[in-house]
């Protein structure tokens, strides 16, 4: 049984001491997923300098299957991303980005796909040149993983009576049902049920998203995170859409991330 294995697409995604000089680290590999790994080394160490947070590269891991446990034997950084930290919005949106992959389990299995949507977000953020577009990349990012989680919600149709919505219409998004609902199914069910009434109410477990939120979250869909520049949006719209990606991810993870509060 071989012990020594290379990941030729690793993202590292935490990095934290363990003992008085080695470091725990977890990484995002295409090909197993959310790894995590002894770094050996005290503070002079190459290769602790190498397994730094949203550095991404080549990595060879030996794992030992009696104690089943992992230590990086080399790293080798293809990207740097030296300009993470010249901006603060820059980081707190990575550090949304990394606590959302850990929090579930990389994806569930979608690993290539999962390792390049990280990967391209966070290229996107090492060379974002303003706070408004980190956040909109942090969006982005939330948005597309919840589609690899496969909770993204239909944004063209109703889930209730599954009639397709116009450009122009608002929906409601229920986390409760975690579905979407045009205005007229939404607010006859509001009109029958109590909860949903009071939900609404106090727009807790509710959330109205606009035309321009539905829109410009369809348009991103298609698009990598480098071509935000290029797509304009309202602050308003730009509320309602990191609303809903939060609310999307929070029903299915159980849970909100405070490093979403970055984003």
């Amino acid at each position: 049984m071989p012990r020594s294995f290379t990941y030729c697409s690793a993202h590292t995604l935490r990095v934290k001491s363990s003992g008085e000089s080695n470091r725990e680290a977890w990484f995002l590999t295409a090909e197993e997923g959310v790894l995590r790994a002894t770094v050996f080394g005290g503070p002079k160490s190459r290769l602790r300098a190498q397994v730094a947070p949203f550095h991404s590269g080549k990595l060879w891991i030996y794992h030992d299957p009696v104690r089943d446990s992992r230590k990086v034997n080399d790293f080798d950084v293809i990207s740097y991303r030296t300009g993470m930290r010249e901006l603060y919005e820059r980081v707190m949106a990575a550090d949304a980005v990394a606590e959302t992959i850990l929090s579930s389990h990389g994806s569930g299995g979608g690993w290539p796909a999962a390792a390049k949507l990280a990967g391209s977000v966070l290229d996107a953020l090492n060379d974002a040149g303003s706070p408004a577009l980190c956040s909109r990349i942090g969006v982005y990012f939330l948005w597309h993983w919840a589609d690899l989680l496969g909770v993204r919600p239909d944004l063209c149709a109703c889930a209730s009576c599954e009639m397709e919505l116009s450009r122009e219409e608002a929906v409601w998004y229920s986390s409760e049902n975690e579905a979407l609902f045009c205005e007229h199914c939404f607010r006859n069910a509001a009109a029958s049920n109590t909860a949903l009434f009071d939900a609404v109410q106090s727009n807790y477990s509710t959330l109205r998203v606009g035309p321009g939120a539905r829109l410009w979250l369809n348009e991103i869909a298609a698009l990598p995170p480098t071509a935000l520049v290029r797509v304009s949006l309202d602050n308003p719209s730009l509320e309602q859409a990191r609303a809903l990606s939060k609310a999307v991810l929070a029903a299915a993870l159980g849970k909100r991330l405070p490093t979403w509060e970055g984003i």
